[in-house]
């Protein structure tokens, strides 16, 4: 059973924003993490954040631990040895409630964004 997601009452951690996207990359096809981090670079890159290699495997193996995701090694299209780890979905019940989570969090951190811009900037 995956913990609750404690919310900070601000914005929403990094990790649990990584952890939104790697779940979604995984549920539209089995991915393994540098093209997970290759494609949340070049997603985010206009807005002037790139996530950490280490980050993207932090989240990765937290989304393990809490059974959420599988790991399984495969040898790397193309090569005959090179082995790389592909994730998929394990358990779909506990991402559905992690990504509910993480909404609640996103729907709030907006508010409190538009609040300061609107208090600030207009």
């Amino acid at each position: 059973m995956t913990k609750k997601r404690e919310s900070t009452g601000f914005l929403i951690k990094q990790r649990a924003f990584l952890k939104l996207y790697i779940l979604t990359s995984i549920e539209k096809e089995r991915w393994y993490g540098m093209q997970i981090l290759d494609e949340l670079k070049a997603a985010f890159r206009p807005f002037g954040y790139e996530p950490q290699h280490s980050e993207i495997y932090r989240a990765l193996h937290d989304l393990l631990e809490d059974g959420i995701l599988t790991r399984k090694k495969i040898i790397e299209e193309g090569s005959r040895y090179k082995e790389v780890a592909v994730y998929s979905v394990k358990n779909k019940d506990e991402a559905k409630a992690y990504k509910k989570l993480v909404k609640a969090d996103l729907d709030r951190g907006e508010q409190l964004l538009r609040k300061a811009l609107k208090d600030n900037f207009s």
